[in-house]
């Protein structure tokens, strides 16, 4: 009896220590890595150690044989190391744990996995060196690292995995030249190196990659030339070579350029002329070279770019007239060419540029009137011409720029009237007329649609009062009206935590401060001098970090000029000596 009993139990512990070892080798691989990691609820309730196989549990897929051939446990908030483990796992071909918070190196016995063709541990916080080990994965086609912590130099080594066509790499701290061999990946469609710290020249072999669609080089420390050799990348799609020291000038011939989408060339020290061959690049939609040292005029070629959608050639020497081509580019949406030397007028066939939403022209030498066509660009949102020598007035047409955001015009000759309409049909954001001759009333309306940040209208010959929307404008950050013509009194302020400027000095402004400035709870400079204000200076004004009045009118309690001296303050008064002033003789008073 005894003899049975015993065999009973035994029988027990048999079934269920049966069970629980009767979970595949891969399964017990995978709850080994488990045991490191921090994982959801999801995970760990389907990763059941009683199943007799992983084939069903979350992430993981098995071929015929229920060998483990892909895990996918991306974007799961996962965290912690991965573990050596991870080479027992032989007949994986498939690795996708991007987007989780692992973190540590990148364990050797990866390269174990010699079926692997797809691996990708992006978006996490490996760190340390790419091991050699990751040589041994010969058949990888797919290599994804960006956006970890890794260091060191790229192994020549990795280069000579015969059917790698994509490396992503972007967003580490790689250090190091490319090496010479990166010709060898003759399959390779996607190279993103970006945004590392990278340094020395582009290896001539990578015309060899002769597949190549994709080439991120930005964001490291470059230098040389860029070789000849890129010419032989007929496929290639987008180039990015911006933010390094890449000199000399653009070397691609174009005429092989048929399938180049976007070429950025930006912050670099590129010298010599935009090749005029650029109209071959039928498919082109983005060309950047902003802030080099390119010389010459704008080709006229664009104009053959019907798909160009962003142009953006500022901050270089480029002269001479802006070409009327442009206004061939039917698909152009912004075109900036600021900071150069670019002289005449603005041609009115940009006018022609219906899905235009951004103009930036400022910084040149322009002259002339803006082109009636232009202010009759429905989708146009950014207007900036400033520090030119525009002329010629403000056209009707502007008022029915629905889309308008900013628009800035400063230190021109503009004169006239201010279209009375202007902003009712628009957003405004931003307005700055600066330094021009415009006259008549400010527009009633240019807070109308309550985005107002900055209207600077300082140094024309405006008259009139100020708008009343103005006192209700909360969004209204900078508010300069300086030296015009305008009368009338101050408006009196809703609460505005937002204004933090406002200079309204040498004006004919009469009546006193309403002490409804107190609703200005943030504003730190106040500029009211030059005007006719009369009456007291309100209490609420003496904790203002500065504060400039002329006092010919005015008077101050001496507990408010106390108050700015005890207090953080600072108060600035210019003008004659008056009331309690006059006791401390003293023309212009200042406390900080």
């Amino acid at each position: 009896m005894r003899v049975r009993a015993a065999l009973r139990v035994l029988s027990f512990f048999c079934i269920f220590f049966c069970n629980v070892s009767g979970l595949s080798s891969d399964g017990q691989t995978l709850l080994s890595l488990l045991k490191n990691w921090l994982v959801p609820v999801s995970i760990k309730s389907s990763w059941n150690p009683l199943d007799s196989t992983p084939c069903y549990w979350y992430g993981i897929l098995c071929d015929s044989k229920q060998n483990v051939i892909y895990i996918n446990i991306s974007s799961n908030g996962i965290a912690g190391p991965l573990g050596p483990e991870i080479g027992r796992l032989r007949y994986l071909s498939k690795i996708d744990i991007s987007n989780n918070s692992f973190s540590g190196i990148i364990p050797n016995e990866l390269g174990n996995c010699s079926l692997l063709t797809y691996l990708d541990l992006s978006l996490n916080s490996f760190t340390g060196e790419i091991l050699e080990s990751l040589t041994n994965l010969q058949n990888l086609r797919y290599l994804s690292l960006y956006l970890n912590s890794l260091s060191g130099e790229i192994p020549e080594s990795l280069f000579w995995i015969p059917h790698l066509s994509v490396v992503y790499f972007s967003d580490n701290d790689f250090t190091g030249s490319v090496p010479l061999n990166l010709g060898n990946m003759s399959e390779l469609k996607s190279l993103w190196l970006d945004t590392n710290g990278l340094s020395g020249a582009i290896p001539y072999s990578i015309g060899n990659c002769t597949k190549l669609i994709e080439l991120y080089l930005r964001y490291n420390q470059f230098v040389g030339v860029l070789p000849d050799s890129l010419n032989n990348l007929e496929l290639l799609q987008e180039f990015d070579v911006s933010w390094n020291s890449f000199k000399g000038s653009i070397p691609l011939s174009l005429s092989k350029c048929k399938e180049l989408k976007e070429l950025t060339l930006s912050f670099n020290h590129f010298s010599g002329q935009i090749p005029s061959g650029m109209g071959n690049c039928s498919n082109l939609t983005m060309f950047a070279a902003v802030s080099n040292s390119l010389t010459g005029q704008i080709p006229s070629s664009f104009g053959l770019l019907s798909e160009l959608s962003l142009l953006y050639v500022s901050l270089n020497s480029l002269s001479g007239k802006i070409p009327p081509e442009i206004g061939n580019c039917s698909s152009l949406i912004e075109f900036d060419s600021y900071g150069n030397h670019h002289e005449g007028e603005i041609p009115s066939e940009l006018g022609r540029l219906q899905n235009l939403q951004q103009l930036w022209l400022f910084d040149n030498n322009l002259t002339g009137e803006m082109p009636v066509s232009i202010w009759r660009i429905p989708t146009l949102e950014v207007l900036l011409v400033y520090n030119n020598s525009l002329t010629g007035e403000l056209p009707l047409d502007m008022t029915m720029l629905q889309n308008l955001r900013n628009i800035s015009l400063f230190n021109n000759h503009f004169s006239g009237l201010i279209p009375e309409g202007f902003g009712v049909n628009s957003s405004l954001e931003q307005l700055d007329f600066t330094n021009n001759k415009f006259s008549g009333k400010i527009p009633p309306n240019l807070c109308f649609g309550k985005q107002l940040k900055v209207m600077n209208m300082g140094l024309n010959l405006l008259e009139g009062s100020i708008p009343s929307d103005v006192r209700s404008c909360s969004t209204l950050r900078r508010l300069i009206l300086e030296q015009n013509n305008l009368t009338g009194s101050l408006p009196k302020f809703v609460r505005n935590p937002n204004l933090l400027f406002m200079n309204i000095q040498g004006n004919k402004i009469v009546g006193e401060i309403p002490s409804s400035i107190k609703n200005l709870t943030n504003i730190t400079s106040i500029n009211l001098s030059r005007n006719n204000l009369t009456g007291l200076i309100p209490q609420e004004l003496g904790n203002l970090v500065h504060l400039q009045f002329s006092l010919s009118q005015l008077q101050a309690p001496l507990d408010l000029l106390l108050q700015s001296v005890l207090g953080p303050g600072s108060l600035t008064t210019r003008g004659h000596r008056h009331s309690e002033l006059s006791a401390l003789r003293m023309e212009e008073w200042k406390i900080h």
